[in-house]
């Protein structure tokens, strides 16, 4: 019997029938092989004169050597009387989704629950999964047992918090508050969550099957929306106008760059100074969506940076308001600038949404497109990457003069985007010729 490691477990092939693989270092402890070709790590111990076989959990969430201390922890366990099996099986029996999800943020904070590219999840997410547990999931099916959940139950629940049922105001510290508004999209990620929840009891044993798994959920209509050309001026016009108070300046300087960079409303409001790359036009994120991502930026978005920068007086691009180190707020703001207009819905992923399809439609490639929004499979996630690709710049300067020159109020024929690339290329320069793309009219050479 060889000594269970990493070669081992993934040589292991599957058979006609399930079987295991025992370790020759530590006794009882194996590794299930499936006929589906799954692999499982168990402990088989005696206990009350009988045998009896412990899962610890699938490899993939497990490997080798944290299988191997779980292993030791229950052999200790099991010298002192205990059976793991059977606590295992009551402990099955009686949890609650309530506890359950206190279980799953207890995994998240200690950095267990891992998010995108494998890595765990940002406390930025956990903090908006930590609302989204208590706020909906658990008022809603939280008395309900884990094992008796079903897909009707994961179904009414994401129906509940669509019709606004778990709708408050709750308060969350002093002079804070936190608004839970349902909704379509707030539905759609509690689905999602809740499947991450049951995966999460799956690898610890406590259920076999993820009944969150083929929920239909809503489609976020407002994800398809972009702004068109007059929207755009509208939007211009609006922030003008809110410029005027001086308690807006850091929700129209945030507004602005999210037009100007298709950034995500976290990137922008949490923007450092160390961040912002003047000399190479870009922005060297250190904690992104995607983790580390280089985002290339045009140039009314590094004047208006410059222009932010004369007068800044802490660490971050936005500092918040009474000691606070981000700024706060900005849907309430947004619902003060835009609450009357045609704008009322507008969000930061609409401005992400359009700033992408202006791109296309100006007839950037889809790869220049995935990176000037930091998609994962596409962004550029070396930190020690000093110039950009002048095509990347070229491209970021284009769709930021265009978006600003809308803002400000230009006219550009709707046309145009019916003409080849070269042609739609030249109308463009046109265009941004006749638009102030500056206040003292520069332009990058």
């Amino acid at each position: 019997m060889p000594k269970l490691t990493k070669r081992v477990v993934d040589a292991a092939e599957a058979r006609e029938k399930d079987y295991v693989i025992w370790d020759d270092e530590l006794h009882g402890f194996g590794l299930r092989v499936f006929k589906s070709g799954k692999r499982s790590y168990v402990l088989q111990y005696r206990a009350a004169g009988r045998s009896r076989r412990y899962s610890i959990g699938l490899h993939g969430i497990w490997t080798p050597d944290t299988a191997r201390k779980e292993a030791k922890v229950q052999l200790g366990k099991i010298a002192q009387g205990e059976n793991p099996a059977e606590a295992r099986q009551a402990d099955r029996n009686a949890m609650t989704v309530s506890e359950l999800a206190e279980r799953y943020i207890e995994a998240m904070d200690a950095g267990l629950i891992m998010g995108k590219g494998g890595r765990p999840k940002r406390p930025s997410t956990i903090y908006v999964n930590k609302g989204q547990l208590r706020g909906h999931i658990i008022p809603l099916i939280g008395q309900r047992r884990v094992q008796d959940l079903t897909k009707a139950d994961v179904t009414k629940m994401m129906n509940d918090v669509i019709a606004g049922k778990t709708k408050a105001v709750k308060k969350t510290k002093k002079r804070g508050k936190s608004i839970l508004r349902g909704g379509r999209g707030t539905a759609s990620k509690c689905v999602g969550l809740t499947g991450s929840m049951l995966t999460y009891a799956i690898s610890m044993g406590i259920i076999e099957h993820n009944v969150a798994h083929g929920i239909r959920k809503p489609r976020d209509q407002v994800r398809d929306r972009r702004l068109s050309e007059d929207e755009y001026r509208e939007l211009g016009r609006l922030l003008n106008e809110a410029e005027k108070d001086a308690d807006m300046a850091w929700t129209v300087g945030i507004s602005r760059l999210l037009a100007l960079t298709g950034c995500r409303r976290g990137e922008v409001i949490s923007l450092k100074w160390s961040e912002v790359d003047f000399d190479n036009s870009c922005l060297r994120l250190e904690d992104s969506k995607e983790g580390a991502s280089v985002r290339p930026i045009g140039l009314p978005a590094i004047e208006l940076l410059e222009a932010l920068r004369e007068t800044a007086t802490s660490d971050f691009v936005f500092p918040g308001k009474r000691g606070a180190d981000t700024y706060g707020g900005l849907p309430r703001q947004w619902r003060k600038v835009f609450g009357d207009s045609e704008l009322s819905d507008l969000t930061a992923h609409v401005l992400r949404h359009s700033f992408a399809s202006i791109t296309n439609d100006l007839g950037f490639t889809e790869s220049t497109i995935a990176t000037l929004l930091g998609h994962a499979t596409h962004s550029i996630t070396s930190k020690y990457i000093h110039s950009l690709d002048s095509v990347l710049t070229m491209a970021a300067d284009t769709i930021a003069g265009y978006v600003q020159g809308l803002l400000n109020g230009a006219q550009f024929e709707q046309t145009t985007y019916a003409l080849d690339r070269t042609a739609r290329r030249e109308a463009l320069s046109q265009f941004l010729a006749q638009s102030t793309l500056a206040g003292d009219g520069s332009t990058r050479t």
